[in-house]
C-alpha cells in the first residue's frame, strides 16, 4: 500500500479533509430531506383524516400507504446519517495514521458503512464516487457491482407492508379504520375537527403522493 499522494496528486491529509467535508455535506443534504418528508407526512396525516369524515376508505388507504412508505424512508435516512457519521470517525482515524505512518491504511469499519451508504439512492452518486476514491487509496478492498444496487422504496416495503398501513389508519382514525387488538367496525363515525382540512380529491390525492415520491429520491 503506497501513499495516496502517488496516485491522485493530494497528499492523505488533504483527501481525508476533503471526504470529511463531502461527508458532512451529504448528511446535511439528507437532514433536510428528513425534514421535506416529514412536513409532506404531516400534510397526508390532515388529508388522510378529512377524507376519514367523508367516509372516504379507498382515500385512507392510499394515504396511509403513502405514509408507511414515508417513514421507512425517513428511518432508513436516519440510519444512513448514522453510517456518514461512522465513516467519519473512521476519517478521523486515519488523520492519526497519517501522522504516524505517513499514508492510508484499509478499515473494515469504513468499508461496512460505505456498503450501505452505495445503496442509498439519495446520495448514491456521491458515495459510489468516494467508495472508488477509497478503493484507489487502499482504505476500501475492492466493492462488486451488485454491492451497490440501489435500495427502492419496493424493496422497503416488504410483505407485512399492509399490517403497518393498518397500523396508521388505525392511529390517524382514533381506531374507526385499520386493525387493532380491540375489533372496529367499519362505520365512520365524524371524528373531531384538527384545524381547516383541507377538501380532498382524486388530483389532491395524486399531487400529494407525487411530492411524497419527489422527496424521497
Amino acid at each position: 500500500m503506497g501513499l495516496f499522494g502517488k496516485s491522485h496528486g493530494k497528499d492523505p491529509k488533504e483527501q481525508v479533509d476533503q471526504w470529511v467535508r463531502n461527508l458532512r455535506k451529504e448528511g446535511r443534504q439528507l437532514e433536510r430531506q428528513i425534514h421535506g418528508i416529514q412536513r409532506e407526512e404531516e400534510k397526508a396525516k390532515r388529508a388522510l383524516k378529512d377524507a376519514a369524515k367523508k367516509g372516504d376508505k379507498d382515500v385512507c388507504a392510499i394515504l396511509a400507504k403513502e405514509i408507511v412508505r414515508s417513514r421507512k424512508v425517513t428511518s432508513r435516512i436516519y440510519g444512513s446519517k448514522a453510517q456518514i457519521n461512522s465513516i467519519i470517525m473512521g476519517m478521523k482515524n486515519q488523520l492519526a495514521t497519517i501522522k504516524i505512518t505517513g499514508c492510508l491504511e484499509k478499515s473494515t469499519e469504513v468499508m461496512k458503512a460505505m456498503q450501505s451508504l452505495v445503496k442509498l439512492p439519495e446520495i448514491n452518486a456521491t458515495m459510489q464516487a468516494m467508495a472508488k476514491e477509497m478503493m484507489k487509496a487502499g482504505i476500501l478492498e475492492e466493492m462488486v457491482e451488485d454491492t451497490m444496487d440501489i435500495v427502492t422504496d419496493d424493496d422497503e416495503l416488504e410483505e407485512d407492508a399492509q399490517k403497518e398501513v393498518d397500523k396508521v389508519l388505525f392511529e390517524l382514525t382514533a381506531g374507526v379504520l385499520g386493525q387493532a387488538p380491540a375489533k372496529v367496525t367499519d362505520s365512520l363515525p365524524a371524528l373531531e375537527q384538527e384545524g381547516a382540512a383541507a377538501a380532498i380529491d382524486d388530483d389532491n390525492v395524486e399531487d400529494m403522493k407525487a411530492r411524497l415520491q419527489a422527496l424521497r429520491s
